[in-house]
């Protein structure tokens, strides 16, 4: 049986370079050895708490998950990856918790993935404690310390408590290459899903399984031999939340390479100064921000104040458009700098690369890897180079097994065609004659604002609970800094015309913030269809002639 799992990869790491320096985070070093030591405590004290494996991967459907799931309720930090290198070890399954959820949204979440334990920062408490009387799986509770002041919640642990009550010896289980690695990312129809993967298979297909010639590595002492040169000159800053499966990509990457992860001080929000400043201070080699919504800020800061980032090899961008535009701006600062622009998905990990054209207004264009291809509209076949036809992106091989506890969706978007088993995350796409790909966005009409995704029918539930909305259709539109802004069109009841703050403060309780409307264009009447479905084009065309004028 084959060594890559989580808990296999940090432990022999670890065994190698346990000085070596793994986390800089404000003023505290992690060593590798430390790490260890602090992931098995959290594995000992789940396993104590009656948590770890149920049942093993061959006894289960695709959707099925037989292993107890702890949710990281967490801003960046060392916990949030002690959590998850914790619960590998523990045979658990972690997976990421939006911490800009509302109290309705948590509930769904938690719920919707049966969370027998849940790791958070204090600050959360507040939320969290609305929630708890409808959690009836979940069983622990372990409250990071922050500067919020908040207490304990009842029933509650304190995380430093509980390690220092752990021993730090291996964990009494076996973990397993078919042991579950859990992304939650958003549903067609607004609600949550979780991606799941065998962690051998996201190892090799975005955590750093392959040498840069795309050969995948053959074993832990290869991947620790390999370790042993690149470490000391990998040091890494992942920008977005550890929330976001990009940065988990990251870290876990730096970490089978042996080197750093630099987690900035303020990890609650996005401070362009600050991720400069460590850039600096730290000499850090490689970042990862979220395309324009992050290049932006960078660019403008920048230009306000020197900073000597002669360290910086290399910028990766992913989740959101990273336009011509910015990439040029970001090139004439970072001179000496590669800006590795990706595109991929949580249902296939990384697909294909940026492909630079003369022609600003060609767009983005990308160049698939071996796994990747694009089917026809109907899935019936795979399309070639010289297909002239839109169809859908799609990847083989290295995917996940499906979506927890949802066995229609696993079968819709994990299909086989010609006998081959394909992962259809749902973005439009078509060749070019030069044989590159040009992609057109999520079929499902998703609005990308941020790198957040949000999706229309979720934001439309929620303006038509007010009393003066007939109908709403939601729609994303240009926005210089988020790339798209979530724009409302809607048909009000009577005469009346509710502002943005008006409707905003109304969807606070439903919505988290950044899914709010920024725009809202009204109309006379709502054009659907006869089955009564949103025209969307419509919807987008009508919004953009009204916010011109």
């Amino acid at each position: 049986m084959s060594q890559f799992n989580f808990a296999n990869t940090c432990e022999a790491v670890a065994d190698a370079f346990p000085e070596r320096d793994f986390i800089h985070f404000r003023d505290r070093v992690v060593t590798y050895g430390e790490f260890r030591s602090r992931s098995r405590k959290l594995a000992n004290y789940l396993r104590s708490r009656g948590l770890g494996k149920v049942r093993e991967r061959k006894e289960l459907q695709l959707w099925e998950s037989g292993q107890d799931h702890v949710g990281l309720y967490l801003y960046n930090g060392n916990e949030y990856l002690e959590g998850m290198v914790g619960s590998y070890m523990a045979r658990c399954a972690p997976f990421n918790v939006n911490y800009r959820y509302v109290a309705d949204e948590l509930e769904y979440l938690l719920n919707d993935s049966r969370a027998k334990a849940l790791v958070y920062h204090a600050r959360f408490a507040p939320v969290l404690s609305q929630v708890l009387p409808k959690l009836p799986d979940l069983k622990v509770l372990l409250q990071v310390p922050d500067d919020s002041g908040n207490k304990l919640l009842s029933g509650a642990v304190d995380y430093e408590e509980a390690l220092a009550l752990a021993p730090d010896t291996k964990p009494d289980c076996t973990p397993s290459p078919d042991d579950l690695y859990i992304l939650y990312t958003g549903g067609t129809t607004g609600m949550p899903k979780g991606v799941m993967w065998r962690q051998e298979d996201i190892f090799f297909a975005a955590m750093g399984g392959t040498l840069p010639t795309g050969q995948r590595i053959e074993s832990i002492a290869q991947m620790v031999q390999l370790a042993k040169g690149l470490g000391p000159m990998l040091r890494a800053l992942p920008a977005p939340p550890f929330m976001h499966g990009a940065s988990h990509w990251v870290a876990f990457t730096t970490l089978h390479g042996g080197g750093t992860v630099v987690i900035q001080d303020s990890p609650e929000r996005y401070d362009p100064d600050e991720i400069l400043t460590l850039i600096e201070r730290e000499k850090v080699t490689v970042t990862l921000i979220i395309g324009d919504a992050f290049a932006v800020p960078l660019v403008e800061q920048m230009d306000r104040k020197a900073y000597n980032l002669k360290s910086l090899k290399i910028i990766g961008s992913g989740g959101a458009i990273l336009s011509p535009k910015w990439k040029a701006e970001l090139k004439a600062r970072f001179p000496g700098t590669m800006i590795r622009d990706a595109v991929g998905s949580s249902e296939s990990g990384a697909q294909g690369i940026v492909v630079e054209s003369k022609n600003p207004e060609d767009g983005n264009r990308f160049q698939l890897d071996p796994l990747s291809g694009i089917a026809s509209e109907d899935l019936s076949r795979i399309l070639t180079p010289a297909d002239r036809e839109t169809g859908w992106m799609v990847r083989r091989g290295l995917i996940p097994l499906g979506y927890l506890n949802d066995e229609a969706k696993t079968k819709k978007t994990f299909v086989t065609i010609n006998n081959v088993r394909w992962s259809v995350p749902g973005d439009h796409a078509a060749y070019e004659p030069d044989g590159t790909v040009r992609l057109f966005g999520r079929g499902s009409q998703s609005i990308n604002s941020g790198g957040e995704k949000i999706y229309p029918e979720e934001v439309e539930k929620a303006l038509k609970s007010h009393p003066a909305v007939y109908d709403a259709v939601v729609v994303g539109t240009p926005h210089p800094k988020w790339v798209e802004q979530v724009t409302a069109v809607i048909q009000p009841r009577g005469d009346g015309r509710p502002s943005v703050d008006e409707l905003n403060t109304h969807c606070a309780s439903q919505l988290a913030k950044y899914k709010l409307p920024k725009a809202v264009v009204y109309v006379n009447e709502m054009v659907r269809s006869p089955a009564g479905k949103a025209d969307y084009r419509w919807a987008k065309k009508t919004a953009l002639e009204k916010l011109e004028t």
